[in-house]
């Protein structure tokens, strides 16, 4: 059975303070909600993750990822932290390829696929990010950018590390717009990625792998989404800063 996952990524938000009151919130609140397959992840910005991971504790059902790690594993990259880094301070999952770093960073295919191999090679868990802008929806090729996204960042893993990857997959289009994709169409875009997983590494290794929607989820839609075969999970935004609304999503799964 795929692990059912609700991510809350922070982004560049919340002080100390917040970040910690946040957290606790959610901690108080999905205490007695999270159980068996159901894992929550609270992405925080680099100077939370050692207090907020202290603060979550050894609970198995929440914890705590970074936003991003370097490609190179040390050496005279100021600003930039590695995934030895993140796992000696015990951090087992990493985001990987946001539409942001995509876009705002110019992070390709070749780069994410380094930082793929580096989080791996350290017991990091990647949470792999893959979707389409408008223009390209409009056109009608989507299907075809999210597969080369896909491919282009993970076909080289073999079985047993592709399973180890997270994909979240974010149609660009409506993340912080208030724009959601129709549950139909989360549902088709998962079963492209499923299938094209399928058909380099078989059916049954795809159907191990969580595909995760990332479209401003909020707890309106996420019961809908939640329900579709092949949405395992969301990698929810603005709404994870708010603990009641992240709350009520994590109860939708």
């Amino acid at each position: 059975m795929r692990q059912k996952i609700v991510a809350g990524n922070w982004k560049m938000n919340k002080s100390l303070e917040e970040a910690t009151i946040l957290a606790s919130e959610v901690k108080g609140m999905v205490a007695d909600e999270v159980k068996g397959n159901v894992k929550v992840i609270l992405c925080t910005p680099f100077p939370y993750l050692i207090t907020i991971n202290n603060l979550l504790g050894k609970d198995n059902h929440i914890s705590v990822s970074a936003q991003n790690c370097s490609e190179f594993e040390s050496g005279a990259y100021t600003g930039e932290v590695s995934a030895p880094m993140l796992k000696s301070i015990g951090i087992p999952y990493v985001i990987l390829g946001h539409s942001e770093r995509r876009q705002y960073f110019g992070e390709d295919a070749k780069l994410l696929a380094k930082k793929v191999d580096v989080s791996l090679k350290h017991q990091l868990i990647p949470i792999f990010c893959c979707g389409e802008p408008l223009e390209v929806r409009e056109k009608g090729g989507h299907e075809a950018l999210v597969k080369k996204q896909v491919e282009e960042s993970l076909f080289h893993l073999d079985e047993s590390a592709v399973q180890k990857v997270v994909i979240a997959y974010e149609p660009v289009w409506a993340i912080g717009t208030g724009k959601t994709a129709t549950s139909q169409q989360a549902q088709d875009m998962h079963a492209v990625i499923r299938k094209h997983l399928a058909s380099k590494y078989g059916q049954s290794v795809a159907d191990t792998i969580s595909i995760l929607y990332g479209g401003s989820v909020n707890a309106a839609n996420a019961k809908e989404l939640f329900a579709c075969p092949d949405v395992d999970g969301g990698l929810v935004g603005g709404a994870s800063l708010k603990s009641r609304e992240f709350t009520e999503i994590i109860k939708s799964i």
